[in-house]
């Protein structure tokens, strides 16, 4: 695919896909979804990669500033809302669960963590993509908001579902109900946010996170554990420690299983086979 709206760079097991309409504060559009899909299918399945990372670029001054303004003026003149997207768009993440079978929730769905790398400003749809991350770094002073309310809109795309699942339903009535503006820190404190760093330690602390997480974790158990995690959201906790049962029976036939630990006790980084 032709690139205009995203860059995609793969480098010691990390993928990062920037968002890249600088010009517009990196606002989001359906070619831009389509791009960020398509990336995230070709991160999925490249053995090569093991994390996942999502900016935006610096030059725009925002992680994604919302939807562009020119498409919220398309639904208003069509009178009705679309995505811009086409029919043939990838489908990255879907199948491994019908919950997650949804615009940004198809990310539980993939195989490798996604780390969502804040370094501005996230409103509206910017918001809902760092929301559906599995971690979110950001900078210092960095401005969030859920936005939709003044646009007459619902809470977009699961945020009332996500949104009360990650810092409980006080801090997302507050948020959701008022579409006010919050920053990094107030999002850290209500525990949207795993870090808080100065602008020019965002992209070093997010890299050097990646890389321990692909070198020090094999992917069978990310995966695994990842959609652990999503999928317990949905059922109580007898049925979450009956289905980790059954998965230990299944990896710990796996030759990466024997090799996590001959690594562990001769002191070196294990050679996962994945």
């Amino acid at each position: 695919m032709d690139l205009k709206a995203t860059r995609y760079a793969v480098v010691d097991r990390v993928a990062t896909i920037t968002l890249a309409r600088p010009r517009r504060r990196n606002a989001w559009t359906g070619r831009m979804h389509t791009e960020y899909r398509w990336c995230l299918a070709r991160a999925d399945v490249d053995p090569l990669v093991r994390v996942i990372v999502v900016t935006g670029d610096p030059e725009g001054n925002a992680f994604c500033a919302g939807a562009d303004l020119g498409a919220l003026e398309g639904h208003a003149e069509k009178g009705r809302y679309d995505p811009g997207t086409a029919e043939d768009i990838a489908r990255p993440g879907f199948g491994t669960d019908p919950n997650f079978d949804a615009t940004f929730a198809y990310q539980f769905g993939l195989d490798k963590p996604v780390i969502a790398a804040i370094n501005g400003a996230a409103a509206g749809v910017g918001l809902v993509l760092a929301a559906f991350a599995d971690l979110r770094f950001a900078v210092a002073g960095a401005k969030f908001t859920t936005a939709h309310g003044r646009f007459n809109f619902p809470a977009e795309f699961g945020l009332s579902w996500v949104l009360p699942r990650i810092i409980g339903l006080t801090h997302a009535n507050d948020l959701l109900l008022s579409s006010r503006v919050f920053t990094a820190e107030e999002a850290f404190a209500m525990g949207f946010l795993n870090r808080v760093v100065a602008a020019e330690d965002l992209i070093p602390t997010v890299e050097v996170y990646a890389r321990a997480l692909a070198d020090q974790v094999s992917p069978g158990s990310a995966r695994v554990t990842k959609h652990q995690i999503y999928r317990d959201l949905h059922r109580g906790a007898a049925a979450a420690v009956v289905e980790a049962e059954r998965l230990m029976e299944a990896m710990i036939r796996h030759p990466d299983y024997g090799e996590g630990v001959k690594a562990w006790m001769e002191k070196r980084g294990a050679d996962w086979r994945g």
